[in-house]
């Protein structure tokens, strides 16, 4: 059994916390919000973040954005400085990655090692425990971590140094806003010409335009049960978090001089649908909205 802190109990971390402590961990939680503290069956509930990280083995955070994780462990209040130093850290948040790089610096001049791991798979994947980690960081570290990450993902992969998780993680979810849009704009164009949507899907997934959003994750309504498109968008990936974790692609594409037209593009077709129909807190498959012909 592994004594693990886990900060962060959001509509990710709570589900999380849940698994670990399913697989037979020592898990002492720490949220603002007293209320998901215990909510997580089994966890131990603390009064503080560095209460938390107290003598445990592994610590994990799972916040909004890199302010938020920077503030927890370099922050004027921060706990690393009262970690101990063999407490393996890992960050699940999905952030820029110089913050992710500047925080690991941090945490091997005091001594412990950090991984930043954010995850792919969403809500589901946390409940299931089918999450995909996604992890910079040492070698030796990671393969510290995969006993602990296992618990909660079915996939692990190593990207490369510290920082580099988060690289990966902000090109995943370009293409998958890129894809999600493009699928939303042919359906839309089939529709507006009389096909039947659900036909139309079948023939673009079995030819060369199949891709994850179509195949799995369709965003018109009523063609696939079980995907938030089926329930008026509502639950699954927030609009406002792809819009978030495509401002952090743009902030990487400018700091490498990179050039991202289509994420451009993605990126100003999900602001300007959530300020046209207040969707920031629809599942981003909603972006289907922006393309439909009112009735």
């Amino acid at each position: 059994m592994t004594t693990i802190g886990f900060a962060g109990l959001g509509n990710m971390g709570s589900p999380m916390a849940a698994n670990l402590i399913a697989a037979g961990h020592d898990v002492r939680v720490f949220d603002l919000v007293e209320d998901l503290m215990t909510n997580v069956s089994g966890a131990h509930p603390q009064t503080s973040a560095a209460a938390a990280a107290a003598g445990v083995d592994v610590f994990i955070s799972m916040l909004p954005a890199g302010r938020h994780v920077e503030s927890l462990y370099i922050g004027d209040d921060g706990i690393l400085s009262g970690m101990s130093k063999s407490t393996l850290i890992i960050d699940c948040s999905t952030i820029d990655p110089q913050t992710a790089q500047r925080v690991a610096a941090a945490a091997k001049a005091h001594g412990c090692q950090m991984l930043d791991a954010p995850v792919s798979g969403g809500t589901g994947g946390a409940i299931n425990g089918t999450l995909t980690f996604i992890v910079g960081g040492d070698a030796l570290a990671l393969e510290r971590a995969r006993p602990v990450l296992g618990a909660m993902g079915a996939n692990i992969f190593h990207a490369g140094a510290s920082g580099a998780g988060q690289i990966a993680k902000i090109c995943n979810n370009m293409l998958l806003a890129i894809q999600m849009a493009g699928t939303a704009e042919a359906l839309a164009l089939g529709v507006s010409n009389g096909l039947d949507p659900a036909v139309l899907s079948q023939i673009m997934k079995e030819s060369s335009g199949g891709n994850w959003a179509l195949n799995v994750y369709n965003p018109y309504p009523g063609v696939m049960s079980g995907v938030p498109a089926s329930r008026n968008y509502q639950g699954g990936f927030l609009v406002d978090l792809m819009i978030k974790d495509l401002g952090l692609a743009m902030q990487t594409a400018l700091a490498s001089r990179s050039s991202v037209p289509l994420g451009s593009l993605a990126n100003n077709l999900f602001r300007l649908h959530e300020q046209t129909a207040d969707a920031g807190q629809l599942d981003f498959s909603s972006i289907q909205k922006l393309y439909l012909r009112k009735k």
